[in-house]
């Protein structure tokens, strides 16, 4: 199946989980003929949702990609997960396309995870369609869900079908633009068209009226014929829906049932005609110079891509999803480096997807989405390059946020751990939102994520394929210390006589405080040699050893400037271990006069939640010696911005999903270190002490 670039159109699909973006994903299929019915969650049969987790658990945790035709034109639509945890893979989706289509739900409006995927959808720049879902449920209310979104968000929405009756009065939706009706029938019939019924003319009229004047705002053009003949045809519509929709002026509003397959004919025409092509499309690239550089999706030049997503799948091997850039990517024909670790290999088998399903292809042409299997050269975030004079250039990576809950974990025996490793290693490889690390501090092995539902999930998952016992426990924290005073001039001398050459050297140096993150200052202030250039060296690396070993409780000193001010050596005993041995037992002696403090993380929390939880999360985040450093509203939903100790926040997924019955959600970065004092930093370094003596 051959596919030119201006006939493709790739589409993510978003939204909270549960407003039913697998299930129109389904729907899309079977009515473009890929599968024969559309199956349900329930069944474990549906084309997204086909790993082992997804099927156990009914839900999302992967994005999946599916290859559609439809009227001639070529559709890459890409299901994403719609819980928090797997904002990763929701982000794979928006990276290798050009548009959105943000589910919602009929009754509950905007949610949490809707309003942080807009967000995320407006740092890109990235136009969006709204598809509001399930007209066919209890309490369904389409208006009110049109008022919601506009309260939520600052953009034009523009109603292009609406619904006749809601709830269980819903027999299907009107489509503004072709003025037909388009009722649904049980048991996987597919939609029919009709003539509107008599009882919903009136208010088709009037949003259609509302329509015509949105869509004439799309194009000067098309505003002057609306002046003239004070309306516009649905060619006119159309073409000013596309304009505004390409220039994310406007956000398209679609509505229906995907259980009962209600709106699609009329979705999937409008996604075929009217969203953007890749082609124009601006993506930018780091150039020789590491600058950015625009550029646009373009069926000329060299064949070049980037790999959004990676999978290792139990039969077909490592799985690399790509999206070409440019030219044309063609079976046994094009060879292409990776100019980061400078392999090459030449493309054998080009694929296009259809959930679990590979089909080959001949080639990918610009714009195009397609997996490359058992890849040598490709890795997650990776540029691929034709031409070998452009090897500097690499692909904007994915934008990923930083995980918010950490374990640490530990198995029984040596070959469990190796296991567990090996297969966290590839897990690590297929979702970066995932980190695996050995805390040198703490001493412990750690996993981070994005909620405590991400990690339980992965573990669940290795100890049922490896077969081994995971212990998990909060991790430590890695504090460090630091000094709040100089120290004055401090004299320590190393000797040690034992027959033979002894040991000798003599330093002198004073500590002083230095601005926070500057980690560590070294000014050899000796005049005169009385220490040869020789020991300098040495004398430096006996003062980060020590700094490494820290103070009061063995975490590691920082933010500390030394003066070494003068020494003395011995033309026979003295050594470069002597002179290290001197700057640690002179650097424990100006600690000891420096007032020595603990530093702890402070992390920047931004936690979003209905209004109705506002004050018990505020109260929380209080009592936790979090200060709230800005707030905004949007609509229902509030972001809080705090910092907050890293030590409180060790289990605060846990605790905002009880606090707002698992509606709120937050997002968690390192900001910078405080000192901590009083009882909290006494218990700290006894704890240290303790743990040290064990």
């Amino acid at each position: 199946m051959s596919v030119t670039s201006t006939d493709l159109r790739n589409v993510a699909i978003v939204g909270h989980n549960g407003t039913g973006k697998t299930s129109l994903m389904e729907q899309m299929l079977y009515y473009s003929g890929a599968i024969a019915k559309p199956e349900t969650i329930e069944s474990g049969k549906t084309t997204s949702d086909f790993t082992e987790e997804e099927i156990k658990k009914m839900i999302s945790v992967h994005t999946s990609l599916a290859h559609v035709k439809w009227d001639e034109k070529h559709l890459n639509f890409l299901d994403t997960p719609g819980y928090a945890g797997f904002i990763g893979e929701a982000i794979c989706g928006f990276r290798a396309t050009e548009a959105s289509i943000m589910m919602v739900d009929a009754k509950d409006g905007a949610q949490i995870e809707t309003i942080k995927l807009w967000r995320r959808l407006d740092d890109r720049n990235k136009p969006r369609a709204v598809f509001i879902n399930k007209m066919d449920s209890e309490r369904a209310d389409f208006t009110k869900v049109i008022d919601d979104l506009r309260d939520h968000f600052e953009a034009t929405f523009v109603p292009t079908f609406i619904p006749m009756g809601q709830d269980t009065e819903f027999k299907g939706i009107i489509n503004l633009i072709e003025n037909k009706a388009y009722f649904y029938h049980d048991n996987n019939e597919k939609e029919t068209i009709g003539e509107i019924p008599e009882e919903y003319k009136e208010i088709e009229e009037k949003y259609r009226e509302q329509l015509i004047e949105y869509a004439a705002e799309g194009d000067d053009a098309l505003i002057e014929k609306f002046f003239n003949d004070g309306t516009l045809d649905a060619h006119d519509i159309r073409q000013g829906l596309k304009l505004g929709l390409a220039a994310n002026r406007v956000v398209p509003v679609f509505c229906g049932s995907t259980l009962k397959g209600s709106g699609i004919i009329s979705l999937l025409n409008f996604i075929a005609h009217n969203f953007p092509k890749p082609l124009g499309h601006v993506e930018w690239i780091t150039n020789e110079e590491g600058e950015r550089e625009d550029m646009l999706i373009s069926d000329e030049g060299d064949a070049s891509a980037y790999v959004f997503k990676t999978t290792i799948d139990q039969y077909s091997g490592k799985l690399s999803y790509i999206k070409v850039g440019s030219g044309c990517i063609k079976e046994g024909e094009t060879e292409l480096t990776n100019p980061a670790i400078n392999k090459k290999e030449r493309i054998n088998k080009l694929y296009r997807a259809v959930g679990k399903n590979l089909i080959e292809t001949p080639f990918l042409s610009a714009g195009d989405i397609g997996v490359l299997a058992k890849s040598n050269i490709c890795e997650t975030n990776c540029s691929l390059l034709a031409n070998p004079a452009k090897q500097n250039f690499r692909y904007k990576p994915l934008s990923l946020p930083d995980p918010i809950y950490a374990l640490a974990i530990s198995t029984n025996d040596k070959k469990s751990e190796d296991k567990l490793n090996d297969y966290l290693h590839k897990i690590a490889e297929e979702d970066l939102t995932f980190k695996t690390e050995f805390n040198k501090e703490t001493k412990e092995s750690i996993i981070r994520g994005m909620g405590d539902v991400h990690l339980q999930l992965i573990l669940d998952t290795v100890c049922e394929k490896q077969k081994i016992k995971i212990n998990t426990k909060l991790p430590k924290v890695a504090f460090r210390e630091t000094i709040t005073k100089k120290s004055g001039i401090v004299e320590y001398a190393h000797k040690k006589q034992s027959g033979g050459h002894g040991q000798y050297g003599k330093v002198l140096l004073e500590i002083y405080p230095i601005e926070r993150g500057k980690q560590y200052e070294f000014v050899n202030a000796i005049k005169g040699g009385s220490i040869s250039k020789g020991y300098i060296p040495g004398i430096e690396k006996g003062l980060h050893e020590k700094m490494e070993e820290g103070f009061l409780a063995g975490y590691p000193l920082v933010d500390i400037g030394i003066k070494l001010v003068d020494g003395k050596e011995h033309p026979v005993d003295s050594s470069e271990m002597a002179f290290k041995l001197a700057a640690k037992g002179a650097l424990e002696l100006a600690l000891e006069k420096a007032k020595v403090t603990l530093l702890e993380p402070i992390m920047e929390v931004h936690v979003f939640v209905n209004n109705q939880h506002l004050g018990d999360v505020l109260s929380d985040l209080s009592s936790k010696r979090g200060r709230v450093s800005g707030q905004q509203k949007f609509g229902a939903l509030q972001e809080v911005i705090a910092d907050v100790p890293q030590s409180e926040m060790l289990n605060y997924a846990i605790d905002l999903k009880s606090m707002t019955s698992g509606t709120g959600s937050f997002e968690l970065n390192f900001s910078h270190y405080d000192p901590l004092n009083g009882r909290a930093a006494d218990l700290v370094i006894e704890d240290a002490k303790k743990a040290n003596k064990e």
